[in-house]
């Protein structure tokens, strides 16, 4: 449905050097699928998105919308973002405040070519608010809406022409955290009702997770990894996926075992201890690595398990108890290692505990040069400690 192939871009920066904002991107989005463009702020993702609506000209690659080249650096085509089959959704709606939320929706239909009659312009209208709940509201000025409101609005005007493409630029960034989460499965509701392909642009990755079918993760103007939600989150295929999405305790090693061929069961030396590891994606040849465990994999027991592998005495430094879990910081041998339970495990500070590294939860990984020394690497000075990333 949309592919898009070596994109490039580069803008100049302060001292007159290019910066590259893209560096040969290239992925394929299904038809009726949501596909996000998931990182941090001037990871590429946006002039990705803007490249693709026409706002931005590429400096080379190939963008086709639907089988039908917009962009095309080879062949000279750039088709103009009016002529292009898509609908947009901006970070700051841009409605128009002096129309009521029926000409707002109407608008992009009175302008269409061929024209539409009056009847068919009602007709399609009321239908887009109808599909975002808006149909009571349709003689409302615009201003009068809540943000919710007012974004359920920009989309049904983006849903209006029914484009072959969607487009989703940090659609609920504006939203409190309450309405954005309400909003996620309002969009997801959406989203499977009128099956439209779906390009979405978030920094959010708990709103990737919930929303998208597949995600692309940026750094630097380049994708990190492909995968759908799960794949993404349980098999990162590097340090800085593992790292920005979720939190995790991060250790660092050396590989003590050869691959084999495979991955399941490496074994890796960490300042905790020796350590196997079922998940990864490490080079062969390198012996350098990280071990990268999700909080919540972490098993807390207060008796010793039976199982041999992976299995340490720690002390409990610290609890927070949030409602539905309870979030614990964990010292084991020198190293603090954070862990979450259920919330009906309540642990005494300074309590004696043994915790699990399940080894179909400990994904080993290269170590990422172009991430500076943290805490937990050899490098530091002030001693080892296991690094907790926090994406966000």
């Amino acid at each position: 449905m949309l592919t898009v192939s070596n994109l490039h871009k580069a803008f100049r920066g302060h001292d007159g050097e290019p910066v590259k904002a893209i560096d040969g991107v290239g992925f394929t989005v299904e038809e009726g699928q949501l596909f996000t463009l998931l990182g941090p702020s001037g990871c590429g993702k946006t002039t990705t998105l803007r490249s693709i609506a026409g706002l931005e000209r590429p400096d080379s690659g190939e963008i086709t919308i639907a089988g039908a080249p917009v962009y095309s650096s080879r062949s000279g085509v750039v088709v103009p973002v009016h002529a292009r089959d898509i609908g947009m959704v901006f970070q700051s709606y841009a409605i128009w405040p002096h129309m009521t939320v029926f000409r707002n929706v109407a608008f992009p239909l009175k302008v269409a070519r061929p024209r539409l009659s009056r009847a068919e312009i009602e007709r399609r209208a009321m239908e887009a608010l109808r599909l975002v709940q808006l149909e009571e509201l349709a003689g409302r000025d615009a201003t009068k809406l809540s943000g919710g409101q007012q974004q359920r609005l920009s989309l049904a005007r983006a849903l209006v022409r029914r484009p072959s493409l969607l487009l989703l630029d940090e659609p609920l960034s504006n939203l409190d955290a309450k309405l954005r989460e309400q909003m996620r499965f309002e969009l997801k509701r959406l989203q499977r009702e009128i099956g439209v392909t779906s390009l979405y642009v978030t920094h959010d990755q708990f709103e990737a997770l919930a929303l998208s079918d597949r995600i692309a993760v940026m750094r630097n103007g380049r994708i990190q990894q492909i995968g759908r939600p799960r794949e993404i989150y349980e098999a990162p295929a590097n340090e800085f996926v593992a790292t920005f999405i979720g939190s995790t305790n991060m250790l660092p090693g050396e590989v003590v075992d050869s691959a084999n061929g495979a991955l399941s069961g490496r074994t890796v030396e960490t300042p905790m201890g020796r350590l196997r590891c079922g998940v990864g994606a490490l080079e062969e040849e390198m012996s350098r690595a990280m071990v990268a465990i999700r909080q919540e994999h972490v098993v807390v027991s207060t008796a010793r398990p039976a199982v041999a592998d992976n299995v340490f005495e720690a002390e409990v430094v610290e609890s927070v108890y949030l409602g539905e879990c309870r979030d614990y910081l964990l010292d084991c041998r020198g190293l603090t290692v954070r862990a979450r339970t259920a919330s009906d495990m309540a642990l005494p500070d300074s309590s004696r505990v043994w915790i699990e590294f399940p080894p179909g939860r400990c994904v080993v990984l290269s170590c990422d040069e172009e991430t500076p020394p943290r805490a937990g690497d050899k490098r530091e000075e002030q001693g080892p400690e296991v690094a907790v990333q926090t994406g966000g």
